[in-house]
């Protein structure tokens, strides 16, 4: 798969991974709008929300609660989250992941 977020998943383009485990992993953006802007992303390749089944809704609430338990673990006080959703909605890279 050509996807840029699978080959970090994969450690086939390294990058420094803040968090990770065998359903997700965390990393810094590249372009970053915030001085602590990281991106959490899901190892299984979902282009974006609108591929979201019931399925995944196991791995959706993992999502959330591993980036909640991430950012108190880190000091954050507060944050926001952002899911740019289809190119409509400035989504740029189809992987899903949460800004």
């Amino acid at each position: 798969m050509d996807c840029l977020f699978c080959k970090l998943g994969r450690g086939d383009i390294p990058t420094e991974k803040l968090y990770e485990d065998e359903h997700l992993f965390i990393i810094k953006d590249i372009h970053p709008k915030a001085s602590t802007h990281l991106l959490v992303i899901p190892h299984r390749h979902l282009e974006s929300l609108f591929d979201i089944q019931e399925e995944h809704e196991v791995l959706m609430g993992y999502l959330f609660r591993t980036m909640k338990d991430f950012a108190k673990s880190i000091g954050l006080k507060g944050f926001r989250s952002v899911i740019n959703c289809g190119k409509a909605g400035g989504q740029e890279i189809f992987h899903l992941h949460v800004h």
